[in-house]
């Protein structure tokens, strides 16, 4: 039985030997060795750079509003102001992830007329595919993080107007029962003062002084009035504006949905796209193979025909 001989060692002196007939220096050697070894790690694309700078950006608005989660909700830790402030701060950091998202997908449709390479240098047209596949699925991830982050501050948006509409509505019903209260009383007191008037009107003659504290009395009670009423008016417009503004980021939610659910059709179409290439590669290969086959089936009733002639031939 032979022994084995391990060769590794003469096959690196000839690779030696050969890059230096090539020209190639002891050093130039060492560093293209120690690559091989080590492979340096491949330089990031700017598609990814900008993923991975959208991903921190959404991972600081969930951390601001972690922190600010207690002064939003907490009524006795902030005034309105701040809160209108934090609500300000966050929808701008939405708005910029969502515009970082949108130039991620510009990037992609931007990039598909390219060509992408594998590690070592080649292109491939399926290798591009998966690229592309791969981004998109990228961007969906991002939009799906920044929908469930904003999900957090939509809870926290609906509790606090929730507390705003229970606490404008008991308004609304003390100052009506004041009313009813403030109205039952001033009957007598019309009474009272209109005996009280004829008894002046007895005793000195007062009448101009009267008529003009009657006049103030009605214009401030029908000044009053209209107060009680443009305060009720004022109160039912800021409850409808609230409603109004759950409702407008309610939609705003609802457009993300779709935007997403429009994506994952968009893939799906891609996909039965290739699909469709795929099945077309068959067809073309089924008729190319059907056709072959139909020329050997006539070559060969051919040659059984003329071999049948000329064994018939022969035999005469």
């Amino acid at each position: 039985m032979t022994r084995v001989r391990d060769r590794t060692e003469d096959f690196k002196e000839s690779v030696r030997v050969a890059a230096l007939g090539h020209g190639y220096t002891e050093s130039q050697l060492a560093a293209l060795m120690s690559s091989f070894i080590i492979r340096k790690p491949a330089p990031k694309l700017p598609f990814t750079k900008a993923a991975i700078k959208t991903l921190e950006s959404i991972r600081e608005l969930e951390k601001f509003i972690v922190k600010h989660r207690k002064d939003y909700v907490d009524l006795h830790r902030t005034t309105e102001q701040e809160r209108d402030n934090i609500e300000h701060e966050v929808s701008v950091f939405v708005k910029a992830c969502k515009e970082q998202i949108d130039i991620l997908k510009n990037r992609i449709h931007e990039g598909k007329g390219g060509s992408a390479k594998t590690w070592l240098g080649t292109s491939d047209e399926r290798s591009r595919l998966d690229l592309i596949a791969h981004q998109h699925g990228v961007v969906l991830i991002l939009s799906e993080r920044l929908h469930s982050v904003t999900a957090q501050f939509d809870r926290l948006r609906t509790m606090r107007f929730q507390d705003a509409i229970n606490r404008a509505m008991p308004r609304k019903r003390i100052q009506k029962k004041r009313e009813t209260k403030a109205a039952e009383p001033s009957k007598p007191n019309l009474v009272l003062k209109s005996d009280v008037s004829k008894v002046e009107d007895q005793e000195v003659s007062t009448a101009p002084l009267r008529v003009q504290e009657q006049l103030l009395d009605d214009e401030t009670r029908a000044l009053q009035v209209e107060l009680t009423n443009l305060l009720d008016a004022v109160q039912e417009t800021e409850t409808k504006m609230i409603e109004m503004s759950a409702l407008n980021h309610l939609m705003s939610t609802h457009v993300l949905q779709q935007a997403q659910q429009i994506q994952y059709l968009y893939d799906q179409a891609v996909e039965a796209t290739n699909n469709v290439e795929r099945g077309n590669k068959e067809l073309s290969q089924a008729i190319q193979r059907n056709s072959s086959s139909r020329t050997f089936l006539l070559l060969f009733f051919f040659v059984l025909t003329f071999s049948v002639l000329f064994l018939d031939w022969y035999s005469k």
